[in-house]
């Protein structure tokens, strides 16, 4: 019989007092908000309403009590977004985490046997 392949996956979140907060979906939107200088068009690249986005957003000022993107308004360039330093933290830390997490999958595959 043909041995199988494993891999073993799993699913990082950060949450704050019970309170999920952080994880893929909103680090990929904090790096798109960051990227385009908008929310509404980091929303529309990941194929999500500008108010689902905006309680995303919400929610980790809230939960976190930092205030995770920073708004410009109109003006003679037009408003636009950009992400906090605190942001930029966040999306570091959780990388790291993440890769951490995927080295302990990748050398934990090995103790099963299928």
């Amino acid at each position: 019989m043909k041995k199988s392949t494993v891999k073993l996956k799993s699913k990082l979140w950060i949450e704050i007092n019970g309170i999920k907060c952080f994880g893929p979906g909103p680090c990929t939107l904090l790096e798109l908000i960051e990227e385009t200088g908008s929310i509404s068009q980091a929303a529309k690249k990941m194929n999500m309403s500008y108010k689902k986005a905006w309680e995303i957003v919400s929610r980790l000022n809230d939960v976190t009590g930092h205030q995770f993107v920073l708004s410009n308004t109109g003006g003679e360039h037009g408003g636009g977004s950009h992400i906090s330093d605190k942001a930029k933290e966040m999306i570091r830390n959780y990388q790291h985490l993440q890769e951490r997490l995927q080295g302990f999958l990748e050398r934990e595959e090995g103790f099963i046997d299928i």
